[in-house]
């Protein structure tokens, strides 16, 4: 042990990406490199309220040889104080790190009433009280700078630090770490002394940690630059939130010598991670609810859900034969062993249960008078879609392909893409939460970046530049939204733009900045079409999320990854 905690020497724990929306500066797989160029064997993600980039960095860092420590700083309320209102940092924040699937299982549920709970205009925080039902297989650092127990000594209340720092140690118990920050701060250095009395008066571990929103100091100005447009504000404001130069992505040596005085600080971060044993990782069968419930197993559910599958196509195939009759050339024996071929692959991949809920609200759609698209995409493709009336379009008839939508020998979930009134669609919506649960039912997240134009836009304001001399620059830049271009290829491309940034360095220092920030994330929304549909409650499978704007939850994982967490995604266009 004493080894392992002298070779790899320190491991970053308090991590934030760029899904910490204008505020982290650092994409996941920028991360894993950071990770691998420094040898650290584990890096942990700790982003601002909300776990959005989860299961991509456990998968990518995890291709890279990195152990993903999963976690969250979470914002927190503090019995007894004024919490503020609508500002992301209001509350105090402590960081939580999943060590087991428990801990990654209350991490998700701390994550989601940390949305889903707060009265509208709050920011995303759990209660205080939460902590004590959600805490198992969780380790707790205090929160440094922004802790509830720094701020407390910060404001001058030591019984108050003491208290929450008692409170804390009740909960967590020896998974609680008294977390320390040197980033040269004056408020972090007048509090050090008082923090370290705590500590060692309560018998709690120390631990390291630097708080990371960049990769390295040369990204500091861009940074601030993003602050800057996350705030409205401008760079040369006095009174707006500032980092320093020293929150980036230091190395391993630079924590070791910065805290060389308190070895055991950076010691306990190595502890930390080989505490850490659980992270998610992507599954390969989905959990969608049973359609026939009552069966004693997951074989007996297939085996129902299969026979009620084919009773309803049979049917449905006589129903179709007897109201429009075959294709020119075309049999009724043509259709049956059509039918028989396309019920045993989607038997054998184990779909049924994915046609029958599609059939399910496409039927009761339509007995409502709610007008539903006929079918276009590869969907069309399949017979046994025609036959439980999730498509209107005969296959046969117009030679389509049923394995272009399914193909044993390329697995892959089916994706119905299905249109219904844009009027009455959420009529569908609340039948499905109905029938499955309002807490089994969810929209998906989708996340809007600073494209080459926009960010232009976004760092000329914070400039102070002038909006007609950025107009101007930014209509140099392609608009195709298809195929977006880059801010590096428009330069290349651009010849004004070159002449620009050689005689002017104030264009220059405005494109610099932008190329660093294009292709964060600005902010997070709702997916206008996927929705997803769980066998359990959705907080036992993904964290959520509330997008202001929509009563309903929504996944805190997007498109990609919502499927490889093991929920379908249903397209109602």
């Amino acid at each position: 042990m004493a080894r392992i905690l002298a070779e790899v020497g320190f491991v970053h724990l308090h991590v934030h990406s760029a899904f910490s929306l204008l505020e982290g500066a650092l994409k996941i797989d920028k991360l894993a490199g950071l990770a691998v160029k420094d040898g650290m064997p584990a890096l942990a993600l700790t982003d601002t309220n909300n776990l959005f980039g989860a299961l991509e960095f456990s998968e990518k860092l995890a291709k890279e040889g990195v152990q993903p420590i999963i976690g969250v700083q979470l914002g927190v309320a503090v019995p007894g104080r004024e919490n503020g209102q609508g500002l992301q940092r209001a509350f105090p924040s402590i960081v939580l790190l999943a060590a087991t699937l428990e801990g990654y299982r209350n991490l998700m549920r701390l994550g989601s009433r940390a949305f889903l709970d707060p009265a509208p205009g709050e920011p995303p925080h759990a209660p205080w009280s939460m902590l004590a039902d959600h805490r198992d297989g969780l380790i707790c650092l205090t929160g440094g700078p922004d802790g509830p127990i720094d701020r407390a000594l910060a404001e001058g209340n030591a019984a108050a630090a003491r208290s929450r720092l008692d409170d804390l140690a009740a909960i967590f118990g020896d998974k609680l770490y008294v977390e320390l920050q040197r980033h040269g701060r004056p408020a972090e250095r007048a509090v050090e002394p008082a923090l370290l009395d705590l500590a060692y008066r309560a018998g709690l571990p120390l631990v390291a940690t630097n708080d990371v929103y960049f990769a390295s100091r040369d990204d500091y100005e861009a940074h601030d630059a993003l602050i800057a447009i996350a705030e409205g504000r401008v760079l040369a404001s006095d009174d707006r939130r500032r980092l320093t130069p020293s929150h980036d992505f230091k190395t391993r040596a630079d924590m070791q010598a910065l805290f060389a005085d308190l070895p055991e600080a950076t010691a306990n971060t190595v502890e930390i991670a080989m505490r850490c044993a659980y992270r998610p990782t992507s599954l390969k069968t989905p959990m969608l609810p049973r359609f026939t419930p009552g069966a004693a197993d997951a074989k007996e559910a297939e085996e129902r859900e299969a026979a009620e599958m084919r009773r309803a196509a049979e049917e449905g195939l006589a129903a179709r034969l007897a109201a429009h009759g075959t294709a020119p050339g075309l049999s009724e024996e043509d259709y049956r062993n059509r039918l028989a071929f396309e019920i045993g692959v989607i038997t054998k991949m184990k779909y049924q249960g994915y046609f029958l809920i599609v059939a399910d609200f496409i039927t009761w759609a339509k007995r409502q008078g709610i007008p539903v698209g006929p079918g276009r995409g590869s969907g069309a493709g399949s017979l046994v879609a025609y036959c439980l009336t999730i498509t209107d379009l005969d296959p046969l008839r117009f030679g389509l392909l049923f394995e272009r939508f399914l193909n044993p020998d390329r697995v892959s979930m089916p994706d119905f893409d299905i249109d219904f009134c844009q009027d009455r669609r959420d009529e569908v919506i609340g039948y499905v939460q109905q029938r499955y649960g309002q807490d089994r039912v969810a929209q998906i997240i989708t996340f809007g970046s600073l494209l080459a134009r926009g960010v232009m836009r976004d760092v000329g304001r914070v400039l102070e530049m002038p909006y007609g001399q950025v107009d101007k620059l930014t209509k140099l830049v392609p608009q195709n939204p298809a195929n977006p271009v880059t801010l590096a290829q428009a330069i290349k491309d651009e010849a004004r733009l070159r002449e620009a940034i050689d005689e002017d360095p104030v264009v220059d220092r405005m494109l610099t900045i932008a190329q660093k920030l294009e292709g964060l994330y600005r902010h997070a929304s709702t997916h206008a079409a996927g929705i997803v549909i769980g066998d359990r409650p959705l907080d036992e499978i993904v964290p959520l999320y509330r997008d202001p704007k929509s009563d309903m939850p929504v996944t805190q994982f997007n498109m990609k990854w919502v499927e490889p967490a093991g929920l379908v995604k249903f397209d109602f266009l």
